[in-house]
């Protein structure tokens, strides 16, 4: 507000219009008629002298028709709730329920075959490294662009397995150089870009999955050649089980992180007791002439063969890029993801019978 509207407001006792003074010489009525204000009348007293002030400006006034605005509120806190929170279960990593139904499922299939016709019981091995040998070839290409010839593989492969039940491990040995020469014969058929690397991954495909799988075959040729399959396949999978219960229980310690991190050295003692403890009962209740010390021998070499058989193929995966060989198993992955603790195993026990009961 500047100076010129500025006004002094009317005085008390004064009761003429708001724009008019008093009468010149008349006293106003009432209390608050002073002396003073009789000699100078209101339009005659100097205006007081006040300094400029900057003009405040003024928020308007909100209307009926507009809502005040809202005062900012203060930001509040987040409500943390007190409850305590669960701890986190364990995750087994895969559909429990169909790996156990697919499990029982093969089990099944293994053991009919066994105890009822040998000659079947091989055509499943052979079957199964067919497939596995598929799986493998195909996981090379997909990854690594390396074609291993397959049909030589499959072929000589089945070969195998016949070859070394027939014949034991002579005929083993031969079906394997046969299959290996078969591969070296097959890829000259193509371009020679890749040669050496095609066929060295052909005859360690050979090597990997058929040659190992023919030592099951020539268990069976034993007197008591089905029990001492039933003991090596007891074996290997009371020692993944014991190494999988063990240390999804307790595992803390990693035992090969940099090839599979789900391993614990938990797991690894889990693997070795069970399989010491079965091979103990199978060697005194399954095997003829076999006491329980040789069994927790033989359940040892299990636990570390089935542990090196699962570390390797882990190291194959990695390599590829994958997390299993394949998608045929619900559960489980592929065929070669259940052979990776077999195949090795398949010697290791083959070997250990021979040694503590004889080959009959």
């Amino acid at each position: 507000m500047n100076d010129s509207s500025w006004g002094a407001p009317p005085r008390a006792g004064y009761w003429g219009p708001p724009d008019q003074g008093p009468a010149q010489g008349a006293a106003p009525a009432g209390p608050a008629y002073d002396a003073h204000d009789a000699l100078y009348p209101a339009e005659t007293q100097p205006m007081p002298i006040v300094p400029d002030m900057p003009e405040v400006p003024q928020e308007p006034m909100p209307s009926a028709s507009q809502p005040a605005p809202e005062a900012p509120r203060t930001p509040q806190a987040p409500q943390v709730s007190q409850t305590p929170q669960a701890p986190q279960k364990k995750s087994a990593g895969r559909d429990l329920g169909a790996a156990i139904g697919v499990g029982v499922g093969l089990g099944a299939v293994i053991i009919a075959s066994l105890f009822i016709v040998k000659a079947v019981f091989i055509g499943v091995i052979a079957v199964a490294v067919v497939v596995g040998l598929w799986e493998l070839t195909s996981r090379l290409q997909e990854r690594k662009e390396i074609k291993a010839p397959l049909v030589p593989l499959a072929v000589g492969g089945a070969a195998m397995v016949v070859a070394g039940y027939v014949r034991g491990p002579e005929g083993a040995w031969v079906a394997m150089a046969l299959t290996a020469l078969a591969v070296l014969v097959w890829r000259m058929t193509e371009p020679p870009e890749g040669y050496l690397k095609d066929v060295t991954a052909g005859v360690f495909a050979a090597f990997y999955v058929p040659f190992l799988a023919t030592f099951v075959a020539m268990m069976l040729t034993a007197d008591d050649g089905a029990m001492r399959v039933l003991t090596f396949l007891l074996l290997t999978v009371v020692s993944d089980t014991g190494a999988y219960a063990i240390g999804w229980r307790f595992g803390k310690h990693k035992l090969a992180p940099r090839i599979s991190p789900g391993k614990t050295r938990e797991g690894l003692v889990g693997a070795v007791t069970f399989a010491m403890a079965g091979g103990a009962l199978c060697m005194e209740f399954l095997i003829d002439g076999g006491t329980w010390w040789q069994g927790l021998l033989i359940g040892l070499a299990v636990a570390a063969s089935a542990t090196l058989g699962d570390l390797g193929e882990s190291m194959i995966k990695r390599d590829l890029g994958i997390k299993d060989m394949g998608t045929l198993l619900p559960g489980h992955g592929g065929i070669m993801d259940r052979l990776d603790s077999l195949l090795p195993t398949a010697p290791v026990v083959w070997l250990l019978l021979v040694i503590f009961v004889g080959s009959g």
